[in-house]
C-alpha cells in the first residue's frame, strides 16, 4: 500500500509540475505582448467547480490582494491537464461571446501573427527547456550510465526464442546499425523496422531475419532481450540467508542442485522449487572447483547479487554536462517521434501501447529516488511537448499550423473555421483518451 501511495504521489507531483511549466510558457509570452490572461488553472474546473481560486472562497479571503488581480489562478477538480485562458482566443472552453464585439487591444486576436505564434509555442518551448535543465542536472550529478551491448549477451523469452534468438547470443548488428546501449535493443529493433539481426553465437556469426508481421508482438512484449548475467558473485547483503556461508566475490556458480547453469536466470526456476531448503552448488574459485551449500529463502531466492558486465559510466563536470544534457534531450525527442510514427501506423500494433496516467504511474519506483524522479520528469516533459506539437486542432500544434498558414498566405482562418476545427480536435482528443484508458484497463485485467 505504501508503494502505491508513493507512486500516486510522484505521478501527481510530476504531472502538476509539467502542466504548470507548460501553461506558464503560454502565460509568459501572452504577458510579454500585453495580452490579458483571464484564468491560469492546474486541472480543469469543469462545471465551475474549483478546489482553489484567487477570486473566491477561503483563499481569496486570506489573500485579498490576489482577488483584484487581472488573472484568476486556481486548481480545478478534474486532473486531466490544465489550461491558460487567453482573452480573445478560440480554445477548448468554447467561449466565443467575445467574437460578437470588435477586437480589443489586449486580446489575443488583435496581435500580430508572429506574436500569436510565440504565445502558442511557448508551452512546448518551456517543456523542452525544462527537459534540457533536468538532463543537465542528471549528467552533472550522476553522470551517464548504460549497459554496453558489446560486452553483454541476451537472455531470451518465448517470443525472442521463436524469432530465432538463443540464450548467450551477442547482438552485433541490426541491418547496418551497430547498437551500443543494451537496454535500447528492443526499441531499436522496432523503431528501425530491422529486417536482419547478426549475432555472435559461440564462435560463429548467425543472421536472424525478422518477420515484419511480428512487429506488433515485438512492441507489446516486455523483456524481449534480458541481460544474460553470468552467476559470478558480486556481493551478499547481511539480510541474505547466504551471508557468512563462505561464498566470495568472483566465485562463479556453475551448478545448482545438480543441474548445470550458465546464467543467473537459469537458477531461478530451480530455486523456486526449493523454497526454504538448502541446495548443493558447484562453483569455480580461481583454478579450483568447489562443492558448497546454498540456502534458499521462503520466497525461492538465494539473495546473492551477481556482477553485471559492461556497466559503462561517463562523468561530466559543470561545463561538459550542458552539451551532454542537450544531446540527451535531442536523442529523446527523436526516439519519441519515432514511437509516435509507429503509433500512427496501425500495422505495427503500437497503438496498443498507448497509455494514460495509469501507465505513467507504473513506471515510477515504489520508493523515492531523486535520479529516477528527475529523469522521468525530463522524459515526461518531452512527451508532453511533442504531443502538444501534433497538428491536431485543440492542441498547440493545431493553433501553430493555422498561424503559420496565415503568415505564409496572408489570410487568417475564419472564426467559424476555428470553432469547427476546435470541436473536431476535441473529439479526436477524447478518442485518444478513451484509447489510452482502454489500453490501461485491459493491461490491468490481463
Amino acid at each position: 500500500m505504501t508503494e502505491v501511495l508513493m507512486k500516486i504521489l510522484q505521478v501527481v507531483l510530476a504531472l502538476s509540475t509539467l502542466i504548470v511549466i507548460h501553461e506558464f510558457g503560454h502565460f509568459s509570452f501572452a504577458k510579454l505582448f500585453g495580452i490579458r490572461v483571464d484564468k491560469f488553472f492546474l486541472f480543469f474546473d469543469a462545471g465551475g467547480v474549483k478546489l482553489l481560486s484567487t477570486k473566491e472562497g477561503w483563499f481569496s479571503r486570506l489573500f485579498p490582494k490576489l482577488k483584484n488581480s487581472e488573472t484568476e489562478y486556481g486548481i480545478g477538480w478534474l486532473p486531466l491537464g490544465g489550461y491558460c485562458k487567453i482573452c480573445g482566443m478560440v480554445d477548448e472552453s468554447m467561449d466565443t461571446d467575445f467574437l460578437e464585439t470588435e477586437p480589443k487591444e489586449y486580446e489575443f486576436r488583435s496581435k500580430k501573427a508572429w506574436q500569436r505564434l510565440l504565445v502558442m509555442a511557448g508551452g512546448v518551448l518551456y517543456n523542452f527547456i525544462f527537459a534540457i535543465i533536468a538532463f543537465i542536472l542528471i549528467m552533472g550529478i550522476w553522470g551517464e550510465s548504460y549497459l554496453s551491448n558489446s560486452e553483454n549477451s541476451i537472455y531470451v523469452n518465448e517470443l525472442s526464442y521463436e524469432m530465432g534468438f538463443r540464450n548467450g547470443d551477442r547482438i552485433l548488428m541490426m541491418d547496418d546499425f551497430v547498437p551500443e546501449n543494451f537496454s535500447m535493443l528492443q526499441a531499436d529493433l522496432a523503431r528501425k523496422s530491422v529486417k536482419k539481426v547478426t549475432v555472435l553465437r559461440d564462435a560463429d556469426t548467425v543472421d536472424i531475419y525478422i518477420d515484419q508481421a511480428m512487429m506488433p508482438q515485438i512492441l507489446n512484449t516486455p523483456d524481449l532481450f534480458s541481460v544474460a548475467v553470468p552467476f559470478v558473485v558480486d556481493t551478499i547483503p547481511p539480510a541474505s540467508p547466504n551471508y557468512g556461508m563462505g561464498f566470495m566475490r568472483d566465485d562463479r556458480i556453475i551448478s545448482v542442485d545438480g543441474k548445470e547453469i550458465e546464467f543467473v536466470q537459469d537458477s531461478r526456476e530451480i530455486l523456486s522449487g526449493r523454497k526454504g531448503a538448502e541446495v548443493p552448488v558447484r562453483l569455480v574459485r580461481n583454478a579450483d572447483t568447489l562443492e558448497m551449500a546454498m540456502k534458499v529463502d521462503t520466497l525461492g531466492r538465494a539473495l546473492i547479487y551477481a556482477q553485471v558486465p559492461g556497466l559503462m559510466t561517463k562523468e561530466y563536470n559543470v561545463l561538459s554536462a550542458i552539451p551532454a544534457g542537450i544531446r540527451l534531450t535531442g536523442e529523446t525527442i527523436g526516439g519519441y517521434l519515432e514511437d509516435l510514427k509507429m503509433v500512427a501506423t496501425p500495422s505495427t500494433g503500437a497503438y496498443k501501447s498507448v497509455g494514460s496516467f495509469i501507465a505513467i504511474g507504473q513506471v515510477f519506483p515504489g520508493t523515492w529516488d531523486w535520479y529516477q524522479f528527475l529523469y522521468l520528469l525530463g522524459l515526461l516533459s518531452i512527451m508532453l511537448g511533442v504531443m502538444n506539437l501534433l497538428p491536431i486542432p485543440g492542441l498547440d500544434g493545431g493553433h501553430i499550423i493555422f498561424t503559420l498558414y496565415e503568415m505564409i498566405s496572408g489570410k487568417k482562418p475564419s472564426d467559424k473555421f476555428l470553432i469547427a476545427a476546435q470541436m473536431v480536435g476535441m473529439v479526436l482528443l477524447l478518442m485518444l483518451m478513451v484509447l489510452a484508458f482502454g489500453n490501461d484497463i485491459g493491461r490491468l485485467i490481463r
